[in-house]
C-alpha cells in the first residue's frame, strides 16, 4: 500500500514558504479538449525542439528555432516527408542549425510516425488526448517505440512540454520515491515503472492533483 501524499505536501509547502507560493511553482496540463485542438505540426516541432535541446544550452537551441522552423517547413509533417534526401543533406551545411546528423534525420522518420499516428486517431493531439494518465509509462514506452530520439527522459519532456499530463523521474523525484518506499532506486525494470505509476495514480485519487503537480511536488519536498 502506497504511503499517504499529505506529509510529502507538508514538506514541498514549507521548502516553498507557503501554500500559495508552492501553487507558483506547479504546472498545468490542457484538457482533452485542448490537447486536441493544436496542430501535428505544432506538436513535430515541440518534438524535435525537445529532441535538440537534450545535451545542449536550451537558450541556444531555442535562439536557432526559428531557422529549423524555416527549413523543415514549419513542420508540417507531410511536406517534411517529401523533402528529398538532398535536402536534408543541405542542413548539414546551414549554419543556422544544429548540426546533428542523427538528430536531423531523425526529423522527416518522426513526421512519418507523427502522420501514420494521426491518421489513425484523427490527430496527434487526440492520441495524446485519448490516451489515459493511469498508464503514463505506457505513453512513455509508445513514444520511445514509435518515434527517434525520444528515449530516456526526452519523451516525458516533451510531453511536458505539450502540457500532456505526465510524471517526470528528474533526480529529485526519484529521492523522493525513494524517501516514500515506493522505489530503491530510480525506475526503470517494468516492475519498478508500475509500482511508480501504481504510486502516482493511488497519490493521484488522494489529492484531486494531476500527475505534473505531484512529480513538482515531490521534487520541491526533497530538492
Amino acid at each position: 500500500m502506497v504511503a499517504s501524499f499529505a506529509p510529502i505536501l507538508a514538506r514541498a509547502t514549507k521548502r516553498a514558504g507557503g501554500a500559495k507560493e508552492l501553487e507558483k511553482h506547479l504546472p498545468k496540463a490542457k484538457s482533452a479538449k485542448a490537447l486536441k485542438a493544436v496542430g501535428d505540426d505544432r506538436y513535430l516541432s515541440l518534438m524535435c525542439l525537445r529532441i535538440f535541446r537534450a545535451g545542449l544550452k536550451h537558450d541556444l537551441v531555442d535562439a536557432k528555432w526559428p531557422a529549423f522552423e524555416k527549413a523543415f517547413h514549419r513542420f508540417e509533417p507531410k511536406r517534411i516527408v517529401a523533402m528529398p534526401d538532398e535536402a536534408l543533406d543541405a542542413c548539414m551545411k546551414n549554419e543556422g542549425l544544429i548540426r546533428h546528423w542523427g538528430k536531423l534525420k531523425s526529423i522527416p522518420a518522426n513526421a512519418a510516425a507523427m502522420l501514420a499516428i494521426a491518421k489513425a486517431h484523427g490527430g496527434f493531439g487526440a492520441y495524446l488526448a485519448d490516451w489515459s494518465e493511469t498508464d503514463t509509462v505506457g505513453l512513455w514506452a509508445d513514444l520511445t517505440n514509435r518515434f527517434q530520439q525520444l528515449g530516456g527522459n526526452s519523451g516525458p519532456y516533451f510531453l511536458r512540454m505539450a502540457e500532456k499530463d505526465t510524471f517526470i523521474l528528474t533526480d529529485d523525484v526519484v529521492k523522493a520515491l525513494v524517501a516514500a518506499k515506493v522505489v530503491a532506486k530510480k525506475p526503470t525494470a517494468k516492475a519498478d515503472l508500475k509500482r511508480t505509476q501504481d504510486a502516482f495514480n493511488a497519490w493521484g485519487e488522494e489529492t484531486g492533483r494531476p500527475q505534473c503537480q505531484l512529480s513538482r511536488i515531490l521534487a520541491l519536498s526533497v530538492g
